[in-house]
């Protein structure tokens, strides 16, 4: 029997082409699949598959924070492109700004490619949700989550925790693909 907190976690895979069927979006699978190997808690995911338009994404994201999701994971839509608006659709509903999290998401992508430089992921906290956007290829968006091994540590072992903090479910992590940091004072006993 799974005695973990259930957890809902919104998916949003931004693409004009991928939205209208022009290609295979592959920003979910790859976002679900990680998901599901890096937690231990039943997760009901809530995905979305939706055009780079600000107007679109901003209410995506009130709609998945107003359902309940403790943690809302973008892809795509990040970069300098006219069309990238992912961050300002996100900056447009936040309440606060988590900028730790794009930094070391950037860190991480310079140690495979200098345009690095050129991604602007953003996470923000609105309500009792971690909103946060990733970048849009599927193995750029498990080297931001996981980290490198002895190189740089990835983003989400620092999610949990932050979901605790914001009132959201306690998050359980299988360390083989990801240790959840937490002080010793938040560490529940099992």
């Amino acid at each position: 029997m799974n005695d973990f907190e259930p957890v809902k976690i919104g998916i949003v895979s931004i693409s004009d082409r991928a939205s209208t069927g022009v290609y295979e979006d592959k920003g979910l699978p790859a976002l679900k699949d990680w998901l599901a190997r890096a937690l231990k808690n039943p997760i009901a995911f809530e995905p979305r598959l939706i055009p780079d338009e600000q107007d679109v994404i901003s209410a995506a994201l009130v709609e998945l924070v107003d359902a309940g999701c403790s943690l809302v994971l973008t892809t795509g839509g990040t970069g300098p492109a006219p069309r990238d608006v992912t961050p300002e659709a996100t900056l447009a509903i936040a309440e606060k700004e988590m900028p730790g999290f794009g930094e070391q998401m950037r860190q991480i992508s310079l140690k495979f490619v200098p345009t690095a430089i050129l991604s602007r992921q953003v996470a923000v906290i609105r309500g009792k949700s971690l909103i946060v956007n990733l970048p849009g290829q599927p193995k750029a968006i498990q080297e931001t989550l996981e980290g490198l091994k002895d190189v740089a540590p990835g983003i989400f072992a620092a999610v949990p925790y932050c979901i605790d903090l914001i009132g959201g479910p306690y998050l359980e992590t299988n360390d083989e693909v990801c240790k959840a940091f937490r002080p010793k004072s938040a560490i529940r006993a099992r």
